[in-house]
């Protein structure tokens, strides 16, 4: 056989073996590519500072969040019911201040040691000190009654209690270390964590141990982008499921869907509440505003604004009308809702309580006071600066005067008692929504963000304290009565108006169009909460 025949068969036989060898390669890549996904956490939660550890703040009171690598006592059902993840029942004592919670007796860490009631103990015990996130300071103890059964006292009842069990993960007990747990966690959840790059990344892999429903995912890369830069993860194709910043719910991408999900996100602004006396915060700011301490100015601006407008405009559509912060609750009270968007009626009660434009400046005046006050939002929420930008437009018409301030979070919980404030709440645990929210404050500190603009109602606060006092079935027609007593008593816009609520402003998440996010998540559930049931399509 000629030479170059034969040096040009053999090349043809490399070239041939390449190709296999190439395809074959691709192959796998395409099947291992198939089982990973990246997601990402947004700017606003961020890169946990101290790791994935439940008692300093991962995943706690963050909705009904999946921690990943722990697992809950209780979760939210498809029904939006609690149900058991690892809890199998439990049990509320007469007097409502003993609770006892059974799980399962089949439960391994992720290291392969058994879960046992000691290691729930340890956790809700270790979490009345170090969690970062959420109260329980009315959690007296906990104890393990066997392997299977734990038990938490209460200092007082606490029908809202059944929350705290949906929101801390379970760690081991054997061996935990506050200061380094987060960095090398243990846990029962679908996944465990196999490395943390931090500052970019952190990669969880399946949990083989977990005895729940096994991940389609063998891999989950979590990636911790600024809200401004996470839309290129999108446009480079870099993610497959980006919660969709603020800036870009109007724009689309190829091979990506915008996805919306229901949320009790409520977005408004605080109002002071009280009128300035010469009371001062435990820092020193002033307590009370003269013009929105009268409730002329709040229910106005309740009855004044259109909220359908704001909707439309700031938020794109994703988003829908809130009128008392709790609407989309099951302990919402309809009753406490107005109809907004009517300038005429809104210019009335102004009238009506003396407010007037004597001088022709646009503005009204009162006793010498002008309708003029400020508002701060972060600066770096876009969201925030748009909603109170047009709620400022809007207030304009009605002959009120609102300055826009943007700032950081430490120079506005200085003035949030005597100016306005953008704030939201995105929780649907009662006593964060309501009691936290709406219950008169004792003392007025710049470390304590709830209730920011010192509303003050002692009819309002009975109903309150005496939904805590109740079994949690119960509970929900106080929670529901404390937003509307009268017409001049209740948290609800029609009442007391102590905020202007505008809006529940939907998460919304830029999803590849090759993943399956399964059934949409429930009302107050993280995006995360069914990442079992995802798959590739």
């Amino acid at each position: 056989m000629d030479k170059k025949i034969k040096i040009g068969i053999i090349a043809i036989i490399i070239i041939v073996i390449a190709i296999i060898a190439a395809s074959s390669y691709l192959g796998n890549s395409s099947d291992n590519n198939a089982t990973h996904i990246v997601v990402t956490v947004p700017g606003h939660a961020g890169e946990p500072e101290a790791g994935f550890n439940p008692l300093t703040g991962w995943g706690c009171g963050h909705l009904d969040f999946n921690p990943l690598v722990q697992s809950t006592l209780f979760k939210t059902g498809s029904d939006g019911n609690f149900t058991g993840d690892l809890a199998t029942d439990y049990k509320i004592s007469s007097d409502e201040l003993t609770w006892t919670v059974n799980i399962r007796d089949n439960v391994k860490f992720s290291d392969n040691t058994s879960l046992t009631a000691k290691d729930v103990a340890f956790t809700f015990n270790e979490a009345r000190s170090s969690n970062s996130q959420l109260d329980m300071s009315n959690l007296d103890h906990v104890t393990a009654l066997n392997d299977t059964s734990v038990e938490f006292k209460l200092k007082k009842p606490q029908s809202s209690f059944i929350y705290d069990l949906r929101y801390v993960g379970i760690v081991k007990a054997d061996g935990y270390n506050n200061e380094t747990y987060g960095s090398n966690p243990i846990g029962s959840g679908p996944y465990k964590l196999k490395q943390w790059d931090k500052g970019q990344q952190a990669i969880f892999v399946v949990n083989d141990n977990y005895y729940g429903k096994k991940p389609y995912f063998t891999q989950v890369t979590m990636l911790f982008p600024e809200e401004n830069t996470a839309f290129e993860l999108v446009k480079s194709g870099k993610a497959d499921v980006v919660q969709a910043p603020f800036s870009s719910l109007n724009q689309s991408v190829d091979g990506y869907n915008l996805v919306d999900y229901s949320s009790p996100r409520a977005q408004g602004i605080a109002l002071p509440y009280l009128n300035d006396t010469g009371l001062k915060t435990e820092g020193g700011n002033p307590v009370g505003n003269n013009v929105t301490g009268d409730p002329a100015i709040r229910k106005a601006l309740n009855v004044g604004i259109n909220r359908e407008e704001i909707v439309k405009s700031v938020y794109k559509g994703h988003a829908k009308v809130e009128y008392t912060g709790v609407d989309s609750q099951k302990y919402g009270n309809p009753i406490g809702k107005i109809k907004d968007n009517n300038p005429e009626e809104a210019k009335k009660i102004l009238e009506d309580a003396g407010w007037k434009d004597s001088n022709g400046d646009g503005i009204r005046e009162k006793n010498g006071v002008n309708a003029s006050f400020k508002v701060y939002y972060s600066s770096k929420d876009q969201s925030r600066q748009a909603l109170a930008t047009i709620v400022a437009e809007q207030a304009k018409d009605l002959g009120i005067n609102i300055e826009l301030t943007g700032a950081d979070w430490d120079t506005i919980y200085k003035n949030m008692y005597s100016q306005g404030s953008v704030m939201q709440q995105s929780s649907d645990n009662p006593y964060k929504t309501e009691y936290q929210q709406f219950h008169s404050k004792t003392n007025f500190s710049e470390d304590d963000y709830m209730n920011p603009g010192a509303y003050n109602n002692s009819e309002v606060d009975k109903y309150l304290e005496d939904a805590l006092s109740q079994s949690p079935d119960q509970a929900n027609s106080y929670w529901s009565k404390a937003a509307y007593i009268n017409n001049n008593s209740g948290f609800a816009p029609n009442a007391d108006a102590p905020w202007i609520w505008v809006a529940d402003y939907d998460y919304c998440y830029f999803v590849k169009n090759t993943v399956d996010m399964g059934t949409a998540p429930t009302m107050g559930q993280d995006y995360m909460a069914n990442i079992v049931d995802w798959k590739r399509k």
